[in-house]
């Protein structure tokens, strides 16, 4: 079959500039332009696919203007500043071939410059001939340093096969040509699932839609049923659930120095008339606490089990925080038994694991695990490189905390921690599990953020 040469025409409905932002015909069809010589190509059928879900989707190319030249870094996972890509040209359309044909869902897109609205309209093709429009969000958030989700199916009789999608740049409300960090596609192929059981989670995400101030919070029954965001926590193709967040963006309290998109353990399982704070039905307490406390909360002791990979980790930023990031907690009241850290710097292959035992009040004792935590540290030849599965559990029974990790290999790496010093065993002190992405870097890129998959994460806990 021979290679076709694709000429995109410009949208016919550009966009109307104005103060109160953009207009765009939602019947108007881009209909690309065919070479004579290549018409007698017999066109690829593509079956129309049904499936519930979405999940990140394989890019296979993005090209400018249907040109052979490829915008790499438009789709190469970074979101630095120095990844960016802008058109010579004010009104600019970039084809998006997938890797295989799939049911659209959404479009993620990072904007460099968000200080005023970006104007764009999104089309979508089985053939890469007959167009059709999607979205009728045709501008841009402003002063957000979180990416744009555009929906790219209104209800479920307008969802789209598609192989190619064609993203009509026509500027910024000032005139000036669009700057893109990252273009992510998100739809799905075939329906899947997750086997992560979330009634017993709240989720942590760094947006502040209800205007409070501080991150938002997802609740159990929310995130049962089948809450989603592709910018911090999605379903992947491989049924697990992906955390990210960037380096910028809200915060749970005053007292946290970063963001987060990250599970919270909430064993009252929905039931909002428990507190989320105290020893109660909620939160769980060592087993050397006082007998009122092991009589009134909802656990005592414990065991996170989880399996994940790191997809991504910081590369800008201060040399301490580069490439780090928590994947794993026991909170305290104010202070954190154990946080589970992995970081890999840019010049290394493989990552480090250690952890953090803060006594209560106290100072922070580390543990390596797994390689150096250090800012020089050394490339582990034992180490977890991105992408990578591996298992972790951590496991307190009384003052006994125990941590390991073990690689795809069968290799295991463990650490134990006498906490009979550590001021735990007095009153009044809950517990909980966390898992997901902590991010432990705020001085990096705006945009530089940790991204994990999880596949498995299991709590347990004895009863009074």
């Amino acid at each position: 079959m021979k290679k076709q040469k694709i000429l995109l025409t410009l949208f016919t409905s550009a966009f109307l500039f104005s103060c109160g932002g953009s207009s765009t015909d939602k019947n108007t069809q881009a209909i690309p332009t065919i070479p004579e010589e290549d018409q007698t190509t017999t066109p690829t059928v593509i079956d129309d696919i049904t499936c519930d879900v979405s999940y990140p989707l394989d890019i296979a190319n993005i090209s400018y203007e249907g040109e052979v030249q490829t915008i790499t870094s438009l789709h190469d996972g970074s979101k630095r500043s120095d990844s960016s890509w802008q058109p010579n040209a004010l009104d600019t359309n970039i084809l998006i071939t997938l890797a295989e044909p799939a049911l659209l869902k959404q479009l993620v897109i990072t904007w460099a410059n968000t200080e005023y609205a970006n104007l764009f309209s999104i089309s979508s093709s089985k053939d890469n001939e007959n167009w059709q429009l999607l979205n009728t969000v045709t501008e841009s958030k402003t002063q957000t340093i979180i990416p744009d989700v555009v929906d790219l199916a209104q209800s479920p009789n307008e969802q789209q096969t598609a192989l190619y999608l064609n993203l009509a740049l026509s500027g910024n409300q000032v005139s000036q040509a669009s700057t893109i960090l990252e273009i992510e596609v998100y739809g799905c192929r075939e329906t899947t699932a997750h086997s992560i059981e979330l009634i017993d989670w709240y989720l942590s995400v760094p947006t502040d839609d209800d205007k409070n101030g501080k991150s938002d919070s997802i609740k159990e029954r929310d995130l049962a049923a089948g809450y989603n965001d592709p910018r911090f926590f999605t379903l992947t193709h491989d049924s697990g659930l992906r955390f990210s967040t960037s380096v910028s963006g809200y915060k749970t309290s005053n007292n946290t120095s970063y963001v987060r998109a990250e599970l919270r353990e909430m064993l009252r399982r929905g039931d909002t008339s428990i507190k989320t704070q105290g020893v109660n039905k909620n939160n769980w307490v060592f087993s050397t606490a006082p007998e009122s406390d092991l009589i009134n909360a909802a656990g005592i002791d414990g065991t996170l089990n989880a399996q994940l990979a790191v997809n991504h980790v910081t590369t800008t930023g201060e040399n301490y925080q580069i490439g780090r990031v928590i994947i794993g907690q026991i909170h305290a009241n104010d202070d954190e038994p154990v946080r589970l850290y992995y970081r890999k710097l840019p010049e290394n292959q493989y990552g480090a694991i250690y952890l953090a035992h803060e006594k209560l009040g106290g100072d922070d004792n580390y543990y390596e695990l797994i390689g150096e935590r250090g800012n020089n540290a050394s490339n582990p030849s034992n180490g977890i490189a991105l992408h990578e599965k591996f298992s972790y559990t951590i496991e307190v029974q009384g003052n006994n905390l125990n941590v390991t990790v073990i690689k795809s290999d069968g290799t295991e790496f463990h650490q134990h921690v006498d906490m009979s010093q550590s001021g735990y065993d007095v009153g009044n002190q809950y517990m909980y599990f966390k898992a997901g992405v902590y991010n432990q870097n705020n001085s990096g890129d705006p945009h530089d953020y940790v991204q994990a998959t999880f596949y498995q994460i299991d709590n347990h806990h004895n009863t009074y």
